[in-house]
């Protein structure tokens, strides 16, 4: 296979040469198109004289003249060449290209006598060389991590993958428009932060050299977009980027996307109504019903998803009950043994209520498919979210499960500086360091009621496109570095 690949990239190399001989720069210029293959092809009509550029995707040698196939991220369109009809030098041009070469072609459009919209090239420009060649079109790449590692090969086999990634673009923009159309203002927080805060999760440390300073990549942007409540911002969100220094899984990565929005005078079941709205929307933009199918990328059924209006909503507690009857009423020590027997795996150095938070993700969310709005949740999980008044243990809080997993958290946000401090000092472990005293001094001035919410942007495309794992829907996740394999003859 080795020696395969090696002459392969001797042949391309041998073509290099011949183009530079031939006056011809192998990485040319610009080329001005008629528009987008998709474009030109969309408008296609017999007798037009078109620009096109792309990607050569396909060779169909008839002997004295070529059908070939060009290609870009909107489609491909058909371009016949001849000798006679383009003249000595283009010819010589062709016979030095490979597949997976750019080329700019002008012509005129006719139809096959099979119905095929085709371009008659009477100019021929090269405008780039492939010197490596591309995955089998049919084929695409099996090897997973090299699909991760060399997306840019996946996206050009693998029309599944580039979907993918345009119904992410599609998501995010009607996200934007959807929080734009009802008053929202996209607002920029710090992405380094003197102290991590905004959530519990181990931060990536940097250095500030010129100040000296230790600084943290943002694990959220909560505490800054709530100074901006109390600076008189009534309804703000940010969409951007967090980082935490934790483990990798089907729905974690390091670098990941996240929505935050915040509504002065709103509470937890405003957020929860705002952010089932628009999820709603967004699939009925994206597969113009709000049931539909997660399949594999052989077309086989996974599941079926269904967001009809109004969803399910239960308490916390009630949940656990379910699940595991008589929970709140036993022991520590029984609960420990009830873990095990449900098989949830736990470690000694948990606290209780983190234990019962094993029970609720392993036996409540990952089998939870369609919507559901958990309520109510015991308020050493949330620090920053408003004591319910009836019952002071719990907090006004909604999360939302779909596909097995939490897609949005929503608060009604707490706003009493004391209260605030408590939890935090509580959170913190008494290590005062960590305390965001700017963030305290910033409430002491004043914070309107308010609800707030976060969506995990990957696990949200994730639900809507049904992709299998958080890396199938990042360009480019974090990976472990692999030296790059070199052959011989590359030197």
């Amino acid at each position: 296979m080795i020696e395969e690949t090696n002459d392969l990239l001797a042949v391309r190399r041998q073509k290099l040469e011949m183009l530079h001989q031939l006056g011809i720069d192998p990485f040319g210029a610009a080329f001005e198109v008629s528009g987008s293959i998709g474009e030109v092809r969309a408008a296609f009509a017999e007798g037009q004289r078109v620009r096109i550029a792309g990607r050569l995707t396909a060779h169909r040698d008839m002997g004295k003249s070529h059908f070939c196939d060009l290609s870009d991220a909107t489609g491909r369109l058909q371009i016949y060449l001849h000798p006679k009809e383009m003249g000595a030098t283009a010819a010589s041009i062709f016979k030095n290209t490979d597949l997976g070469d750019f080329l700019g072609v002008e012509g005129e459009t006719f139809i096959t006598k099979t119905g095929e919209p085709t371009i008659r090239v009477s100019e021929l420009v090269f405008l780039s060389k492939a010197k490596r060649p591309l995955p089998d079109k049919w084929h695409g790449l099996s090897d997973v991590e090299r699909r991760y590692r060399q997306r840019y090969l996946d996206l050009i086999s693998n029309e599944h993958s580039r979907k993918l990634f345009e119904q992410r673009a599609k998501i995010i923009r009607e996200i934007r428009n959807f929080l734009h159309q009802r008053g929202f203002v996209e607002v920029e927080t710090p992405m380094m932060q003197p102290i991590a805060g905004g959530a519990a999760a181990r931060p990536f440390k940097t250095h500030h050299n010129a100040l000296g300073l230790d600084l943290y990549l943002r694990i959220a942007p909560e505490l800054f977009l709530k100074r901006l409540l109390v600076g008189g911002c009534p309804k703000i969100f940010e969409l951007n980027r967090n980082f935490r220094n934790e483990g990798i899984s089907r729905r974690h990565n390091p670098e990941f996307t996240m929505l935050e929005v915040y509504w002065a005078y709103a509470d937890y079941e405003k957020m929860a109504e705002l952010v089932e709205e628009m999820i709603c929307h967004l699939a009925i933009q994206i597969h113009g019903s709000l049931k539909f199918d997660h399949r594999n990328e052989e077309g086989h059924l996974l599941r079926t998803i269904h967001l009809d209006r109004p969803w399910r909503r239960a308490r916390y507690c009630d949940l656990i009950e379910q699940v595991a009857p008589g929970w709140f009423s036993s022991t520590p020590v029984d609960r420990r043994r009830r873990c095990f027997e449900l098989g949830v795996e736990i470690s000694p150095e948990m606290t209780d209520f983190e234990v019962t938070q094993q029970i609720f993700e392993k036996c409540v969310e990952e089998k939870t498919m369609d919507p559901l709005f958990v309520t109510h949740l015991p308020k050493e999980l949330v620090p920053l979210a408003k004591q319910n008044r009836e019952d002071p243990s719990v907090v006004d809080v909604y999360e939302l499960i779909i596909n097995g997993a939490e897609i949005s958290p929503g608060y009604s946000e707490l706003n009493d500086p004391e209260v605030q401090r408590r939890r935090l000092e509580e959170q913190s472990g008494g290590e005062a360091h960590a305390i965001d005293e700017d963030f305290l001094l910033a409430l002491e001035h004043g914070m309107p009621p308010a609800g707030g919410l976060g969506v995990g942007i990957d696990r949200l495309v994730m639900m809507l496109t049904g992709a299998q794992s958080i890396r199938d829907i990042i360009y480019f996740p974090l990976l472990r570095p692999r030296e790059v394999e070199v052959s011989p003859s590359d030197v």
